[in-house]
């Protein structure tokens, strides 16, 4: 892959000084682009080799652009770092030096800190209202939260995955000096801030690159969401690496996690873009980088990467939670009990073993350290994929609900919740976005077509009743209620005191850490172990089934934790239904 060249710049706007501005476009399909400013300007941008178009003029921060394609087509800025509103308002130069840091000395928090809390800030109101929840989210033991995608999407409602400008914060969210200051909050009250960005695909609506700038997709390969981006290109590595190190340096943020890194056709792509942070990054800074990948590339993870998200983790024990064997849970569906005991010893589930299809899935991982996987009950997926949006606490009995927190709080493994978790909240989490006319229909039928491999829905009439993504009370519905209430104080009482014993005795000792192997006691029971960095040994055995099981006894063991609470004691021949045993074990002087 060529280095860039003197002909080639980094993409957008970017201020040279508080007065002076470069405009970049990258416009191989072009014929001639110029940059119309809000003062009424046009401007040319001048022709280079390989496609580019630039021009330096007198431009300060605050003002609005757009660029203009062979005189024909007004467009956004596809680098823009702001709009002044939706995909069709104006770009704005942003200068990333203006705004004023408060905790400089911040380096951010070793990877096994991490006690990730998952959260979409547009149903929290925005970037300003998001930091009224960061005081209580440390007080229940939370190290880092991490934002859903941010880049620009059509409307003023969407997950986020639609984004469209990945350089520019959702307008509607707040503005990027209102992001910056979100997180220097967050550094203040000692939290990490990781950011999900997608790199795989652009939104459908509102994208004009194909219009000036084909060699950004390969028509031979496509994608579930269109042709294929392709990353062969130094221009479009560039695209995607500079955003990140943007995210990352200009904003501050503590790491990322790249969504769907399965549909990125050139793996050396995400090496290179690990070397660069790495490299780039000053000496003693903690970055995170996580990846979603569904082919469970345990390499990766070798090569720059700290974790995947194991949804392979959260599908087994959402099997044994609740029954449910219904689409890509029937990959789990003949041996969850094994399976959960394979993710627990090993990582992944699939390390080249047969899925449904009839496909090898994924790379052995029993090497790798428990800390190179994200585990999650809940993540945004898992529930808003759901037709109604249902949280997990309304599928599962609370027994063994409770008995699953307490693993995923206390396993070596990196704990992920998703908002409301904490307190058993009853909002759903919907799909919903913001389209119009046509787009929205085929969302809306899209939507309710994804479910015709269930079972519950296999009827069409049935499918109608679920909810509109376009609909604004499908947002609304979708916005949790996060003060609590008493009805809810028990679970967050949990919550707390398990993430409370994590920090006394987890966190200290993860470096280092191993898998000891899995047990099986029967079905839906298993009991694991590590070995933790100073030598003690973890336990955890877990009961999701309603039959009591033999427990092998443990009687030189500290009892941590157990649900429900029984006679404390560690010698207990049987294991109750719907029940963990969490135990230590001093290191051997």
């Amino acid at each position: 892959m060529p280095l860039r060249t003197l002909d080639t710049w980094p993409h957008g706007a970017v201020m040279l000084d508080a007065e002076n501005t470069r405009f970049a476009l990258w416009a191989p399909d072009a014929s001639n682009v110029s940059v119309k400013l809000d003062d009424g300007q046009s401007l040319p941008l001048q022709p280079h080799a390989d496609g580019w178009f630039v021009l330096q003029t007198r431009c300060p921060a605050g003002t609005q652009y757009r660029y203009n394609i062979d005189d024909e087509i007004d467009v956004p800025d596809p680098a823009s770092r702001a709009q002044a509103g939706d995909l069709d308002r104006h770009s704005v130069v942003v200068d990333h030096l203006a705004y004023h840091w408060q905790h400089n000395a911040w380096q951010g928090r070793p990877w096994n800190d991490a006690v990730i809390y998952e959260l979409h800030v547009g149903t929290l109101g925005g970037f300003s209202e998001v930091e009224q929840h960061l005081a209580r989210l440390v007080e229940l033991g939370v190290t880092a939260i991490e934002l859903m995608p941010l880049a620009q999407f059509p409307g003023n409602r969407n997950w986020g995955y639609d984004g469209v400008l990945p350089y520019a914060p959702q307008a509607s969210y707040g503005t990027p000096e209102q992001l910056k200051h979100l997180i220097d909050t967050a550094h203040g009250h000692g939290l990490a801030v990781i950011l999900d960005v997608v790199y795989n695909h652009f939104g459908p609506d509102g994208n004009y690159l194909h219009r000036y700038a084909k060699g950004f997709f390969r028509e031979d390969k496509h994608t579930p969401w269109g042709a294929a981006i392709d990353f062969r290109r130094r221009e479009v590595r560039d695209f995607f690496i500079e955003n990140a190190l943007m995210w990352l340096m200009e904003y501050r943020f503590d790491g990322l996690r790249l969504d769907a890194v399965h549909a990125i056709e050139s793996p050396d792509f995400l090496q290179e873009l690990a070397q660069r942070v790495r490299e780039q990054t000053r000496p003693g800074r903690h970055v995170w980088l996580n990846v979603e990948n569904e082919h469970n590339q345990a390499s990766l993870l070798e090569q720059g990467f700290d974790a995947q998200w194991n949804d392979d983790g959260h599908n087994a024990l959402h099997v044994l939670l609740t029954g449910e064997t219904d689409a890509y849970y029937e990959d789990y569906a003949e041996n969850p009990t094994e399976q959960l005991a394979r993710c627990l010893s090993e990582g992944f589930v699939f390390q080249g073993h047969i899925n449904r299809h009839g496909e090898a899935r994924g790379e052995p991982s029993g090497h790798l350290p428990p800390s190179a996987f994200v585990l999650f009950l809940q993540n945004h997926d898992q529930i808003g994929n759901r037709a109604f949006g249902e949280r997990l606490h309304q599928l599962a009995p609370t027994d063994a609900l409770k008995a699953a927190t307490a693993l995923l709080l206390l396993s070596p493994m990196i704990p992920l919740m998703f908002m409301g978790d904490e307190f058993a909240a009853e909002q759903p989490f919907l799909f919903f976005t913001s389209h119009h006319g046509e787009l929205a229909e085929l969302v809306r039928e899209g939507r309710r077509n994804e479910f015709a491999a269930f079972s519950a829905f296999k009827d069409p009439h049935k499918r109608e009743k679920i909810p509109d993504p376009n609909a604004p009370e499908t947002f609304k519905a979708s916005q949790p209620h996060l003060l609590g209430d008493p009805s809810q104080e028990a679970m967050h009482d949990l919550y707390r005191q398990l993430l409370k014993l994590r920090h006394q005795h987890i966190i200290p000792h993860l470096p280092g850490a191993t898998a000891l192997g899995t047990e099986v006691l029967g079905e839906g029971a298993v009991s694991a172990r590590w070995q933790l960095g100073d030598g003690s040994r973890l336990r955890i055995d877990l009961n999701l089934s309603d039959a009591p099981v033999v427990h092998p006894p443990q009687a030189d063991a500290l009892l941590l934790f157990e649900h429900p609470p029984a006679s404390g004691l560690m010698d207990q021949s049987s294991l109750a239904p719907f029940s963990v045993l969490v135990s230590l074990t001093a290191a051997n002087p």
